[in-house]
């Protein structure tokens, strides 16, 4: 959630925010004041978010690390889609073996993975619907010569059965019915009636909106379910986002208090 209000009213924008404005924010949906100084240290501490201090009131500025996750995450949900009715059939296949020690770095891998577009086929081989750049996907976890990566591009041929391929490789059930939880609780005249206001429905909506579409491969429609839900759902939170929008920007103006990033290289990287 607190990516979604950054990339809703913070991205693009050279400031800083007063961590006593994230608090505001956050209590209109229910988070403490605790909770939300704790997700701050955190972010900070793990390069998300930077401090800056102005008098005696402390301040949380964009990293670059932050402005390339909420690039990913507004080309996701603005541009991108949640349809593929592409023709083409290339998929990237990625091979690797990690040492029984490298616990955290196969974790990370995966859902790295995952965030990719892949679905694990069998034992140590992964499939994404899509030409994927893996080199800038594994780039930073040092894997070395011992994880034994190996990446292909592949186009399936007879007498492979895609619709059972993508079925052993990805939870089609679990994901289609993601969106019709999120078609039951926002599809309908007036969504999320105990919210004080838009900015609270915009912040809880787009948040459940990031939270299906970061696990969706998008997989080509033809290969899908019929009735499969993605297409309705996307057009229900992209007109709850302009029902809100007006509302949420509203009060956003109003309750940030800023002040200029001192690290003004940000907006250049």
């Amino acid at each position: 959630m607190m990516l979604t209000f950054l990339g809703n009213h913070v991205y693009d924008r050279p400031v800083c925010v007063f961590s006593g404005s994230f608090i505001d924010v956050f209590a209109r949906v229910g988070v403490s004041e605790e909770a939300t100084r704790s997700t701050l240290s955190r972010m900070a501490s793990r390069g998300l978010l930077r401090r800056q201090r102005h008098g005696r009131r402390m301040y949380f500025g964009l990293t670059p690390r932050t402005l390339e996750i909420l690039r990913d995450g507004e080309r996701r949900i603005w541009h991108t889609g949640v349809v593929n009715d592409t023709a083409e059939d290339r998929w990237t296949l990625i091979g690797f073996s990690l040492p029984e020690s490298w616990q955290r770095q196969r974790h990370e891998l995966r859902s790295r993975l995952i965030w990719a577009g892949f679905g694990p086929l069998q034992n140590g081989l992964w499939i994404s619907p899509a030409e994927v750049d893996v080199e800038s996907v594994v780039r930073d976890l040092d894997l070395g010569p011992d994880a034994n990566v190996k990446v292909f591009l592949a186009e399936p041929r007879e007498p492979t059965d895609m619709e059972r391929l993508i079925r052993d490789a990805y939870d089609l059930d679990h994901l289609g019915g993601r969106y019709r939880a999120f078609l039951d609780r926002w599809d309908r005249p007036a969504p999320m009636p105990e919210a004080p206001d838009d900015l609270a429905r915009s912040l809880v909506m787009l948040t459940e909106w990031l939270r299906i579409i970061r696990t969706d491969p998008r997989l080509p429609v033809r290969y899908l379910p019929r009735g499969w839900p993605a297409e309705h759902a996307q057009r229900v939170c992209r007109a709850l986002h302009e029902r809100f929008r007006g509302e949420a920007l509203a009060i956003a103006t109003h309750v940030l208090e800023t002040v200029p990033d001192a690290a003004v290289g940000w907006a250049e990287q």
